[in-house]
C-alpha cells in the first residue's frame, strides 16, 4: 500500500495532477479508514484480553462455583461488548493516536500534504471512520447491550454479589393522574406488601379510598388485596365495602418503585424514554441515573468525533520523542475525559445540574480543545 501511495505522490509531484489527484485521494481515504478501523478493533481485542484475565482473577471463586456454560455465555459473552462499548471513546482515541503517529513517523502525512491535499481534506476519512464507530456504538448501547445486560447482571447477582433491590419501605407514587398508591413495606421475594392504600381524587377532592392489610402482585398489573376496605365518598355520604380477598387491576408493578443500581443499563432506548416519562408523571424522584444514562448514550456518540479530531491534531506532526510522546499525551487526555464525565455525572445525581448539562459539559470543553489543536496543527 505504501509503495502505491508513493508512486501516486511521485506522479502528482511531476505535474500530472488531473489524472493522479482523484485516485490518490480515494486511495488515501481507503488507506486511512482501513488503518483507523483496523487499529480500533485491534486495540479493543488486546485490551479485552487483559480485562478478561483480571476479571477472572477477581471473580475466580464465583466462577468456580458457577457452571462453565453460564460463565461463558451468560457473563463473558454479554460482559465483553458492554465493557468495549463503555470505553469506546478511549479505544477510538488510542487508535487515532497510534496509527497517525506511525504515519507521521514514516513521513506519510508530510507526503500527503505535499501532494496538494489540504489538511481539512485529510480530516474527512477520519470523520468517516469516527461516524462508523459512533453509529455502531450507539446502536449497541441503545438496542443490543441492554438485553444482554439483563443476563449479565442476573449472573453477577446469583454468583458474585447480589445487588438486587427486593425490599422497600414507605412506598408512595402516583399510579395515574389523581390516583395515589401507598405501601408501608413491600417484599419482592414474596411479591407482597403490607398496609396498602389507594386514594382517588377529583379536583383535589377525595372520592374513594381502598385499603388492605396485605397486597400481593401477580402479573400485568394484577394485584390481590387481602382484608380490604373500600370507602366511596359522595358528598356527605360514605359507602363502605369490606371483604377478605379482591383481585383488581392497578397500573403499577414492583419495578416502578424497587429500583436497583444498574436497572438503567437493562433498558433499550425506547424503554428508557418511556420509563422516564412514566416515572416523572408519577412523581418518582430517584430516576436521575436513568436520565443520566439516556443523555450519556447520546453524548458518547459525539465523543467519537471530538476525540478523533484531538487525536489527529496531536499526532499528525512529528515531535521529539517519537510516537511515545503522542501516545502518552493521548492517554492523559482520554482518561481525563472519562474522569471528567464521571465527575459531572455526580453533579446531576446531587441535583446541582441537569443530566443533559452534566453529560454535555465534557463534550463542550473538549470541543474547544479540539478546535484549538486542529487550528494549531493545520497551520
Amino acid at each position: 500500500m505504501k509503495i502505491k501511495l508513493r508512486r501516486l505522490f511521485r506522479r502528482n509531484g511531476d505535474g500530472d495532477t488531473s489524472k493522479a489527484r482523484q485516485p490518490l485521494v480515494k486511495m488515501i481515504d481507503r488507506y486511512i479508514i482501513g488503518k483507523f478501523l483496523g487499529t480500533y478493533v485491534f486495540s479493543i481485542l488486546l485490551l479485552l484480553a487483559i480485562v478478561v484475565m483480571f476479571d477472572i482473577n477477581e471473580k475466580l471463586d464465583a466462577m468456580l462455583t458457577a457452571p462453565l456454560e453460564e460463565t461463558v455465555f451468560d457473563y463473558f459473552v454479554n460482559f465483553l461488548p458492554y465493557f468495549a462499548n463503555q470505553f469506546s471513546p478511549l479505544f477510538t482515541f488510542i487508535a487515532v493516536i497510534f496509527f497517525t503517529s506511525k504515519l507521521a513517523d514514516n513521513s506519510e502525512i508530510i507526503a500527503m500534504l505535499s501532494s496538494g491535499i489540504s489538511y481539512r481534506r485529510l480530516v474527512v476519512p477520519y470523520m468517516v471512520s469516527a461516524a462508523v464507530i459512533a453509529v455502531f456504538s450507539f446502536l449497541l448501547a441503545a438496542y443490543v447491550i441492554p438485553p444482554a445486560n439483563v443476563e449479565r447482571i442476573a449472573y453477577t447477582n446469583k454468583y458474585v454479589r447480589n445487588k438486587e433491590v427486593n425490599y422497600g419501605r414507605n412506598i408512595q407514587l402516583q399510579v395515574s393522574p389523581g390516583v395515589i398508591a401507598y405501601m408501608s413495606s413491600y417484599d419482592n421475594r414474596t411479591k407482597s406488601g403490607r398496609r396498602f392504600s389507594l386514594d382517588k381524587f377529583d379536583n383535589k377532592v377525595l372520592k374513594s379510598r381502598m385499603t388492605a392489610d396485605r397486597v400481593e402482585y401477580d402479573t400485568l398489573y394484577r394485584w390481590r388485596l387481602r382484608n380490604y376496605t373500600i370507602r366511596n365518598f359522595e358528598g356527605l355520604r360514605e359507602n363502605i365495602v369490606r371483604g377478605t380477598s379482591l383481585d383488581t387491576i392497578i397500573e403499577m408493578e414492583p419495578r416502578d418503585f424497587l429500583i436497583a443500581k444498574n436497572d438503567q443499563e437493562t433498558l433499550t432506548l425506547p424503554q428508557l424514554r418511556s420509563y422516564i416519562e412514566r416515572q416523572k408523571s408519577r412523581g418518582v424522584a430517584n430516576i436521575k441515573n436513568f436520565e443520566i444514562e439516556l443523555e450519556r448514550r447520546y453524548a458518547s456518540t459525539a465523543a467519537a468525533f471530538i476525540l478523533t479530531i484531538i487525536g489527529m491534531s496531536l499526532s499528525s506532526r512529528k515531535v521529539k520523542g517519537g510516537m511515545g510522546v503522542n501516545i502518552g499525551i493521548g492517554l492523559v487526555l482520554s482518561f481525563s475525559y472519562i474522569l471528567f464525565t464521571t465527575i459531572t455525572s455526580t453533579f446531576a445525581v446531587s441535583g446541582y445540574t441537569s443530566p443533559f448539562v452534566a453529560m454535555w459539559i465534557p463534550n463542550v470543553l473538549y470541543t474547544i480543545i479540539a478546535v484549538y489543536l486542529y487550528y494549531k496543527a493545520s497551520l
